[in-house]
């Protein structure tokens, strides 16, 4: 006898369909799952059949063969167990109902609960997008698949509950499609309640109106945190798409919030300088999104830069180029999306007051210079802005005016994302700063005084290739906040001036 059940597997946080066959034949009783599985997949017959008395089940007295198709695919985890539950149910004619169209994503206990898995979101859209009309998945899991429209989600608590369900006795009924709510931004930050700092705001805006990496350097205290926990105050919000796109990630990572399943405002992940290399990149034994593509689409702060382990701000180079990161292990391949928008923030020295106009730097030479070279060049060539933080006045601290609220800034930023949503309907670029190489000439257009004076700064500061590219995104950004179609001088000058920290403290 044989039957196959549609079920899924997960390579990164891509799913991918697997086909349960099962046959039982004579011989002496046994139970074999083949098909490239690990110790997870292997543990499966003892979980099944635990189930399956506690159910209250018989477990057929024969040679059970399972095969995970297709064979050649290395399947991790428990997501079968539920399939190989409903592939036994249907071969011995427990459930006699057609199951062609229906998929089963699910790990099962010794007493026969239905247990939650991660990665549920991606394996709902491939089950969606292949043609399925139903997809069978814990009822912890239900609420996080009901954000695919176009497919019936069945949240099945037990074993017992899926066969009464086939059988007539207790229908499970649809999950009700999830309905977005509103965005959460900020957490109650906002940028009226940060005083001064009127240059280092409009830095920040440009980044969020453009995509661009941001490195902000200053003495402790001078608000360089607080303003980039600001951040995401004032980023465009999600499109739906984006939405799907990073909660995908977050399923594979295992942290959807069950009652909010649907992520619908732009991350902003700040991890700790002791991280390690595969904890911020991505990997482990099993294979898990780092901290770069938990900000996929949002915002990686990296505080206290230089007290980063430099090998692990290195690994960030070909992320930020590349915009995916390939983690590679002897079970496979695993790549991860991470569009980010970086920004980081350090001090001067390691007393941090070198430059300060109001306490005196302590730091030798040679310590403010091994301190400022733990940030290698390349590294530093990736910031498409680099402004400075000075400490606040006592006058400005004590007004009690309002400054600028986050709202208003948004909408500046908004404008300029929706000339660059214009800009490149066509083509895979969301923001200037993914600007490719070939489009460069054809959208930085300047007027003739601008490239006279990009050319003179050029030689003045002498810029690299990257920073050449980089200085015209980001005055392409700045001319697209005023409007113009045109990049002109004054838009390179603005943007010039943010690429002169590395000349001031990294030159000598």
């Amino acid at each position: 006898m044989f039957k196959k059940v549609n079920s899924c597997g997960l390579m990164g946080i891509n799913a991918f369909h697997v086909e349960t066959e099962m046959e039982i034949s004579k011989g002496l009783p046994d139970f074999t799952i083949i098909g490239l599985g690990d110790a997870a997949v292997r543990e499966s017959r003892d979980r099944v059949k635990s189930a399956m008395r506690s159910s209250g089940l018989r477990f057929p007295e024969a040679k059970v063969t399972v095969n995970l198709a297709p064979a050649d695919v290395k399947k991790s985890g428990s997501l079968t167990d539920l399939s190989i539950i409903a592939a036994l149910l249907a071969i011995t004619g427990e459930i006699t109902a057609d199951l062609s169209d229906s998929v089963f994503i699910g790990e099962v206990s010794l007493g026969g609960d239905i247990k939650s898995v991660s990665g549920v979101l991606p394996m709902t859209i491939l089950s969606k997008r292949e043609g399925y009309k139903n997809i069978y998945v814990s009822d912890e899991n239900a609420f996080e698949a009901s954000v695919v429209d176009g497919i019936n989600i069945y949240g099945v608590k037990t074993v017992r509950d899926m066969l009464d369900h086939f059988k007539g006795i207790a229908p499970i009924k649809p999950h009700e499609k999830y309905v977005n709510s509103s965005e959460n931004i900020g957490n109650g930050l906002d940028f009226e309640d940060v005083k001064g700092h009127s240059v280092v705001k409009k830095a920040l805006e440009f980044a969020a109106a453009g995509g661009h990496n941001l490195l902000m350097l200053g003495p402790p205290g001078s608000g360089k945190s607080m303003l980039a926990k600001r951040m995401p105050t004032i980023l465009p919000p999600l499109t739906f798409d984006e939405s799907i796109d990073i909660t995908g990630v977050y399923s594979v990572a295992g942290l959807i919030d069950r009652a909010h399943p649907l992520i619908t405002s732009r991350p902003f992940r700040s991890p700790h300088h002791n991280i390690s290399l595969p904890a911020l990149t991505g990997g482990g034994s099993v294979p898990k999104p780092g901290e770069i593509s938990l900000a996929h689409r949002g915002v990686l702060f990296l505080d206290e830069l230089p007290e980063f382990n430099r090998s692990t701000l290195e690994a960030l180079r070909q992320p930020l180029e590349d915009h995916e990161i390939t983690v590679s292990r002897t079970g496979g391949k695993f790549t991860y999306p991470c569009t980010i928008m970086l920004v980081a923030a350090m001090n001067p020295c390691p007393c941090g007051y070198f430059g300060s106009t109001k306490k005196q730097c302590s730091c030798t030479d040679t310590k403010k210079k091994q301190y400022i070279s733990k940030i290698s060049g390349p590294l530093l060539d990736r910031f498409d802005i680099q402004v400075e933080v000075a400490e606040v006045d006592y006058e400005k601290l004590a007004s009690g005016r309002k400054e600028e609220p986050s709202e208003a800034i948004r909408e500046r930023v908004c404008r300029a994302r929706e000339i660059q949503n214009e800009r490149y309907k066509n083509t895979s670029i969301s923001c200037n700063a993914e600007i490719t190489d070939n489009l460069i000439d054809e959208i930085c257009v300047m007027t003739p005084e601008a490239k006279e004076q990009f050319g003179s700064a050029f030689e003045a500061l002498g810029l690299s290739g990257r920073a050449f590219s980089r200085v015209l995104k980001v005055a392409r950004t700045i001319a697209d906040t005023e409007n113009s179609k045109l990049i002109e001088k004054k838009h390179i000058n603005r943007a010039v001036n943010f690429r002169t920290l590395d000349r001031k403290y990294w030159s000598n």
